[in-house]
């Protein structure tokens, strides 16, 4: 896919998840890996209104050589993409219900949403918890680099999800669907649930293997 193309494909998601409430003001980043380098989003740029032609260009050192000054967040990014050699592209969001668990005092920091629908299992698996550090600080890209070799997708702790996906569709699809269950979770918290078993788990997990 052509750089042109990406930079299109970039807005034209980011437009889609601000519609729908999935991001707003100027929260939020998204990446996407080249063969020399990355595509990031701005800095303090709302995902409602990206222009493809100012998208952060960063060279495959992380160095910022074209567009706009990218988001705060990039060394995160590049975190996740060092230790998950087949991430085509990174989405990170500051959606509603993702944030909410992430701010709960009792879930479990190793996986903090159980298997409530198969799609959860087979786009998401196991989602840990990263400790809370400060927007942009180099801790906090460090712990989730830690983390990125066995987990495509990580919760910030009072903060939001951080997902990659083989291609920026993937991403994003991820990412919806862990929002959506966050949702379900939320909905269900003063109710008896049922979620999928561990067998069930381990049959969706054989059947639909990750492929990043």
């Amino acid at each position: 896919m052509r750089e042109t193309t990406h930079r299109e494909q970039i807005a034209r998601l980011a437009r889609s998840l601000f519609d729908r409430g999935l991001t707003f003001g100027a929260t939020g980043n998204i990446s996407v890996r080249l063969d020399d380098g990355w595509l990031m989003t701005p800095t303090g740029s709302s995902m409602g209104n990206i222009d493809p032609a100012r998208i952060s260009r960063l060279d495959e050192s992380g160095n910022h050589i074209g567009g706009d000054k990218p988001t705060k967040e990039a060394a995160l990014h590049t975190a996740v993409y060092d230790h998950r050699p087949a991430a085509g592209a990174i989405v990170h969001l500051h959606s509603t219900h993702s944030v909410a668990v992430s701010c709960l005092h009792d879930i479990d920091p190793a996986n903090v949403l159980p298997p409530l629908t198969a799609y959860y299992v087979m786009r998401i698996g196991t989602l840990p918890l990263i400790p809370y550090f400060s927007p942009g600080d180099a801790a906090l890209a460090d712990a989730v680099g830690k983390m990125a070799s066995a987990h495509h997708a990580v919760l910030l702790a009072n903060h939001g999800p951080v997902v990659a996906g083989k291609s920026l569709e993937d991403a994003v699809y991820a990412t919806e669907e862990l929002e959506e269950t966050a949702k379900l979770f939320l909905a269900l918290q003063t109710l008896r649930t049922r979620p999928l078993t561990e067998a069930q788990v381990t049959d969706l997990k054989r059947r639909f293997p990750k492929e990043i």
